[in-house]
């Protein structure tokens, strides 16, 4: 049997259609009911699924008499409160574009997304990095709040393969690509209900993760409103040590994090008590069995993985109704065409090893990568995401790492080269090499090989003022010279090889 599936075609998106007024039609369902607390150890803010449509039609109509028109892009420079969904969902629902992006990059990376994306408003929180010149007006988030209480704006309905918001993702050049994504693709999230975290009216969902993040968006906020539940997001500044407690003095049901983040949760201790959880939800990067089996004694609660990429959010996953066996990351969501493919680009027989990739007739699939007006589409019939892999023969699949050299830091996907030349403008190197190595049998860090005089306090200063922090080295290792190949590229997996874990 080949390792591909030929699932039956998902329910079509409705036309017109709008991504916001999908994700908010519980408003005129269930209106009293909390949509989202902002959860601190001290409180809560707390929303009604009736005032989170009515701010986000609001900000809507704001934006519009700002002077924006349809289609014109709007970076977002936000932390985690209620601003980011207001400000995301209030574009969309007037028919413009936002463009998330993350909290902690600095002027001259923020700077380099502005001329990709050519955004015609840029929205911002105090604190946050802009570039020296921005190319366009700023608001600030309280002028933007101040939107909150305006008219409603109708709902800008449309084609649902139309341009909705554009994310980042690194690419294997160095430099971060705008990935364009439609408005069906928060309608092809029904697939995950099932086939990974079996949210329902009734769940309150905590995510520990950032807002500008597509996993948080979608598991945090998109899943639980698209079927009237209540969202639960820690403010900013929370501690993840502080997780626990706000999990269960908020009765959180369903809790979502990256590996790294139930990591340091079981770091305080194996008996946590959270009599209202069902399961945890993993993704971003892979799930060591280790840390499953440790959250299962801890919490009595099964953890549920999902792999997916900003391209296509997930697309295969355990869940409660298919728990994935021990060590495989799970199965491919119902309605999911994926095929593991050999190096000539055919499924290979279920078993053998081979790279992972979501067919382009997937509605979660992105339109393309944007540079300025222009989005290039996808051109084969399948997208395939780097990721090696293999399909048992029920159709389990279990990950093998990446094919290529991108790194993995806190959930997020980090072209090397993009490290490598920031750190190659430091004074006293000549030569660097970033690489994502093991320092526990269950831990990976981003670490550089140099070559130069450099101290390593040199380094980590200019890595502070020239990457976002989860883009920073843990580790800084000097060489004489740094590996190449015959063809003169940066060898890293020689270095990667000859890397050893000290005891």
């Amino acid at each position: 049997m080949l390792s591909v599936t030929d699932p039956a075609a998902p329910a079509p998106c409705p036309a017109p259609f709008n991504l916001a007024r999908h994700v908010l039609a519980a408003a005129g369902e269930r209106p009293d009911h909390i949509a989202l607390q902002v959860v601190r150890p001290d409180g809560a803010e707390r929303w009604s699924y009736a005032r989170l449509a009515a701010a986000v039609q609001g900000v809507a109509m704001g934006l519009a008499e700002e002077g924006l028109r349809p289609g014109d892009r709007v970076l977002l420079r936000l932390g985690n409160g209620v601003a980011f969904p207001l400000a995301f969902l209030g574009a969309i629902a007037g028919g413009f574009v936002p463009v998330p992006t993350a909290a902690g990059l600095t002027a001259a990376e923020v700077a380099r997304l502005c001329a990709q994306v050519r955004p015609a408003l840029i929205v911002a929180g105090a604190g946050a990095a802009l570039p020296e010149a921005p190319p366009c007006p700023v608001l600030d988030e309280a002028e933007l709040r101040g939107f909150e209480g305006r008219p409603a704006h109708d709902w800008a309905m449309g084609d649902a393969d139309r341009l909705a918001y554009i994310v980042f993702t690194s690419g294997t050049s160095g430099s971060p690509r705008a990935v364009a994504h439609a408005h069906r693709a928060v309608w092809a999230r029904h697939m995950m209900r099932v086939g990974w975290h079996a949210i329902g009216p009734e769940d309150r969902v905590m995510h520990a993760g950032a807002l500008n993040w597509t996993y948080t968006l979608g598991v945090g906020l998109f899943d639980p409103w698209a079927v009237g539940a209540t969202a639960l997001i820690p403010a900013e500044g929370v501690a993840v040590e502080q997780l626990p407690l706000l999990a269960r003095r908020f009765d959180a049901t369903v809790f979502a994090a990256v590996p790294g983040v139930f990591r340091r949760i079981l770091a305080q201790g194996n008996n946590l008590a959270l009599p209202r959880l069902r399961h945890g939800l993993s993704a971003g990067e892979k799930l060591p069995p280790t840390l499953r089996a440790r959250w299962r004694t801890a919490t009595g609660t099964d953890l549920h993985e999902a792999m997916g990429l900003s391209e296509c959010s997930t697309f295969l996953s355990s869940s409660p109704a298919r728990p994935a066996p021990d060590g495989a990351t799970g199965y491919p969501q119902p309605g999911r065409r994926v095929a593991v493919l050999g190096p000539d680009g055919t499924p290979v027989p279920r078993g053998e090893p081979g790279l992972l990739a979501v067919h382009r007739s997937d509605p979660g699939l992105f339109l393309g990568t944007c540079d300025g007006e222009t989005i290039t589409p996808v051109s084969d019939d399948w997208f395939q995401t780097g990721d090696m892999v293999v399909m048992a023969e029920d159709g389990a699949i279990t990950s093998l790492g990446r094919a290529d050299d991108m790194l993995t830091a806190g959930g997020f996907r980090i072209s090397p080269a993009e490290i490598e030349a920031a750190m190659a403008a430091c004074p006293g190197v000549t030569a660097t090499a970033a690489v994502e190595l093991p320092v526990k049998a269950d831990t990976t860090v981003i670490a550089l090989f140099y070559a130069g005089e450099a101290a390593e306090t040199t380094l980590a200063a200019h890595a502070t003022s020239h990457l976002a922090r989860y883009k920073q080295p843990r580790l800084y290792l000097r060489l004489p010279a740094i590996p190449v190949t015959a063809n003169g590229k940066v060898n890293r997996r020689k270095l990667r090889e000859e890397w050893k874990v000290e005891p």
